[in-house]
């Protein structure tokens, strides 16, 4: 794989008051890539992807999209740049149906006046059936399964039009067969071209799924590498196994 980075975070830091939330975090992450970001529990992966995407402000260091500083940028702006996330929590718009509730990242995140000639209910209609949730367009949220969230949260994300996308654990609170359902949708999307970025609690999605990985601990990154080298990194064992 070329070293194209797509993304490059370089010495991120994050303090809450007197607490290090983050500590000179650098990784980067290619175009085309599959990456997987794990750790313990606080270990400080959100906190990362919230800086990222500019929910939080960096203490620190810089962050570096598609070739420009995007540290001090605003997080609509990054969106429409290309730099997506999606949400632990799914939240749709409730009263809207399924189909309703991508159009407004067709509209207004991704600039649609700017794109295509495709009418927004056509192009909805299209990430409804990439995601398989074309049977469920004119039903509301709330009537969704569980899976159907996670893919109507995806679906959301997709409506921006990604160049990379962050899943922020996608796959929790699913049985075997839907992660396995979810990643070979993940897999599908980046040969589409979507770079991806998962974070993610079940390590066996993130196993299968990842072609590199990093690894925070404590808000610092303890390893890096393919994912049968950092599985097999003795910090790494540390961290989730402890001494």
């Amino acid at each position: 794989m070329a070293d194209e980075r797509l993304l490059d975070i370089q010495g991120v830091s994050k303090r809450f008051g007197g607490f290090d939330a983050l500590t000179e975090v650098s990784v980067h992450v290619n175009a085309g890539e599959r990456f997987g970001l794990i750790g313990p529990n606080g270990s400080g992966k959100t906190t990362l992807i919230n800086c990222v995407s500019g929910t939080l402000p960096c203490d620190g260091g810089r962050v570096v999209f598609d070739g420009s500083d995007i540290t001090a940028t605003p997080s609509y702006k990054r969106a429409r740049m290309g730099l997506v996330r999606s949400f632990q929590i799914p939240k749709p718009f409730i009263s809207m149906t399924v189909l309703e509730n991508l159009c407004i990242p067709l509209e207004y995140a991704a600039h649609y006046k700017s794109h295509h000639g495709l009418h927004i209910r056509t192009e909805a209609e299209e990430i409804l059936q990439l995601v398989g949730l074309d049977g469920e367009a004119d039903a509301k949220p709330g009537g969704l399964t569980q899976i159907g969230m996670r893919k109507l949260e995806l679906a959301r994300a997709l409506a921006a039009r990604p160049k990379l996308l962050i899943l922020d654990e996608a796959m929790a609170g699913l049985s075997s067969s839907e992660v396995d359902e979810i990643i070979e949708m993940l897999i599908d999307l980046n040969g589409r071209g979507i770079t991806i970025i998962m974070i993610e609690h079940i390590m066996r999605a993130v196993m299968s799924f990842s072609q590199r990985i990093a690894v925070l601990d404590a808000g610092e990154k303890i390893a890096e590498g393919a994912p049968d080298e950092v599985v097999a990194d003795p910090k790494v064992e540390r961290a989730y196994l402890g001494a």
